[in-house]
């Protein structure tokens, strides 16, 4: 064993010994509180959240990916672990010259016109510097932490943990597939030339909606761990929530284009619509893009490509069909949908069941007015009650295995609904989604989805 394979293996090691430490004390935790009967939900979540935001990296974002599963997680501990933040310690000047000449040879400098040592963002996985091309282009380069692989698979085989307790004692869902989806999602960004791919593969399809701009990635300073890209300008997009309504609503319509048009046209979804991956760009050639009629496009900067989802076409196909059977109400259509979703052993009380979550979902968008995602309620409590009343129903029906595809899909309706509550958008989310599905067909979206695949070097999805 090479010196530096000791590292890696000691790195895994560790990191095995702390995650299962600190996850082994709050599954006693747990235990004892449902053995004796103890009311401790409160005080077990947030056991769990300090266990695992002690360890910051992949399995604090795999915590905060089960947090936006609705149902994967009582009430309790969905909120608590989404309070933890992705605050990992940056790599100093000394390391990331290191690390930087791991990437890119002992010249690696001389390749920019400048680089900032200082991190500009730091994540679960890796921090972006700023930079600079020799013609004075800016530049974002994503450098990934050290020993991520080590530490990914580290906390992965814990997860199986984490399902564990919500199968023993919330056993509503059976989560394996759920666990697989996740691992997967989760190898795949580790991946930087992977999602060079994605960028390249959103440039494309996005190239001729306006309000939405992406990267164009620099291949010759990019490797397997570092991604360098344009640096788009951009603001915050939450903190517009304090705009006109005019302009909320521009940005959550962008947000939508964003999100549906790649899915309805090419089998294709930002698994990830968190905030922290957009910003808002205004037109220079108005004084204020969003209030200036006469300016040009504004909206925002699409700025992470590392949990793209791409679907099987029958598993678009039956997004449609659902929304299609819920507005014509034929019982047929809705349960072909779940089936070509791969939902099995469907019965007349499960597709009553399936459908609390699903029609909630679907609700703007069967509803022909403007109104908001959801009337009454607030951002951090979209889809909460629901998922409630699918828990309390599942329980009935046994375990129900969610299918692999489903669970970014699922995530990323959840997730861009929140952020339309946040800007408390008000649109026409009915027109919106008819205009894109309008003409839709299976095999349109399949030739479609193959020929871009295949120009941005991808292969055909796989379940």
């Amino acid at each position: 064993m090479t010196d530096s394979e000791a590292n890696r293996f000691s790195a895994r090691a560790a990191r095995y010994a702390k995650v299962g430490a600190n996850m082994g004390g709050v599954a006693a935790r747990m235990a004892g509180a449902k053995l004796f009967g103890a009311n401790g939900d409160l005080t077990n979540a947030a056991a769990l959240t300090k266990a695992l935001g002690g360890l910051k990296g992949p399995m604090m974002k795999v915590a905060q990916m089960m947090a936006t599963i609705p149902d994967l997680l009582p009430e309790e501990y969905a909120a608590e672990l989404q309070s933890l933040q992705n605050d990992a310690p940056p790599m100093g000047a000394a390391f990331v010259k290191r690390r930087m000449q791991a990437e890119l040879g002992p010249d690696w400098l001389t390749r920019f016109g400048h680089f900032n040592y200082k991190p500009a963002a730091a994540a679960s996985l890796g921090q972006v510097h700023r930079a600079t091309a020799h013609d004075g282009a800016p530049l974002a380069c994503k450098l990934q932490y050290p020993d991520m692989q080590s530490a990914v698979e580290a906390d992965l085989s814990q997860l199986d943990m984490l399902f564990g307790l919500h199968r023993q004692f919330s056993p509503g869902i059976d989560t394996r597939e759920v666990a697989k989806e996740i691992a997967a999602r989760l190898r795949e960004e580790l991946d930087y030339v992977h999602e060079a791919k994605h960028a390249a593969l959103y440039g494309e399809i996005l190239a001729d909606i306006d309000a939405v701009r992406v990267p164009k990635v620099r291949t010759d300073l990019s490797t397997k761990r570092l991604l360098t890209m344009d640096w788009l300008e951009g603001e915050k997009l939450l903190s517009f929530k304090g705009a006109d309504e005019e302009t909320r609503n521009r940005l959550a319509s962008a947000m939508f284009q964003a999100l549906w048009y790649p899915f309805s046209h090419y089998g294709v979804i930002h698994g990830d619509p968190h905030p922290g991956n957009y910003t808002v760009f205004r037109d220079a050639s108005g004084k204020d893009g969003f209030r200036d009629e006469n300016a040009g496009p504004a909206g925002i900067n699409l700025l992470d490509y590392g949990c793209i989802r791409i679907f099987e076409p029958s598993f678009a196909a039956g997004v449609v069909d659902l929304y299609r059977g819920f507005q014509t109400h034929d019982e047929a259509l809705v349960v072909y949908a779940y089936e070509r979703w791969g939902f099995k052993g469907l019965s007349k009380a499960l597709i009553e069941t399936l459908n609390i979550w699903a029609r909630f979902i679907y609700a703007p968008l069967l509803d022909d007015r403007v109104r908001t995602v959801a009337d009454g309620i607030a951002p951090g409590q979209y889809g909460r009650r629901e998922a409630f009343l699918l828990h309390q129903a599942l329980k009935k029906q046994g375990p129900v295995q969610v299918p692999r595809q489903f669970v970014f899909m699922d995530r990323a309706a959840i997730g861009l609904g929140s952020v339309f509550l946040h800007l408390d958008a008000r649109m026409n989310f009915h027109r919106m989604y008819n205009e894109l599905i309008e003409g839709f067909s299976i095999e349109t979206l399949a030739a479609r989805q193959n020929a871009a695949l295949a120009r941005a070097g991808l292969a055909s999805p796989a379940i």
